[in-house]
C-alpha cells in the first residue's frame, strides 16, 4: 500500500471512530490483525456498545455508493475469520452478539454507519 493511501485510510479510520464514539461506542481495538498464517485478514475497528460487539469495516471512496461496493466477499470472510479468532482468544467476549458493520467515509460528507453490514457465510 502507498503512503498516500495508507494515510487516508489512517484518517479514516480515526473519522470512523470518532463517529462510533459519538454514537455510543466505545473502541475497543484498531487495525487488529489476525495471526500469520490463518488465513484471515485485518479488523479496522472493534466497537463495543452494551452487549454489542462489532467487527468495523472501513472504507474511504470517493463518494459513499463506490465506498458500499468496496467490500468484496473474500474480504468479508477474512474479516469473519478474524473475527473468529479474536473471539476465540478472549473468551470474555464470547457472551455478546457479534455484528459486522461498515462505515463509509468520503470527502465532505458524514460518514455512514452501517450496523449488520453483512453476515458471514456459514462454515
Amino acid at each position: 500500500m502507498t503512503g498516500r493511501v495508507w494515510t487516508r485510510g489512517v484518517a479514516a479510520e480515526g473519522v470512523a471512530a470518532l463517529w462510533l464514539m459519538l454514537k455510543g461506542y466505545r473502541i475497543l481495538d484498531r487495525r487488529r490483525r489476525a495471526p500469520t498464517g490463518s488465513g484471515a485478514g485485518e479488523i479496522d475497528l472493534v466497537a463495543r456498545r452494551g452487549r454489542t460487539l462489532a467487527f468495523v469495516e472501513v472504507k474511504f471512496r470517493p463518494d459513499l455508493d463506490r465506498a458500499a461496493f468496496a467490500i468484496g466477499a473474500e474480504q468479508r470472510r477474512r474479516i469473519a475469520r478474524a473475527a473468529e479468532a479474536l473471539v476465540a482468544r478472549h473468551p470474555r467476549l464470547g457472551g455478546l452478539e457479534i455484528r459486522f458493520d461498515a462505515v463509509l467515509v468520503a470527502p465532505w460528507r458524514w460518514p455512514r454507519h452501517l450496523p449488520g453490514a453483512w453476515t458471514p457465510d456459514p462454515p
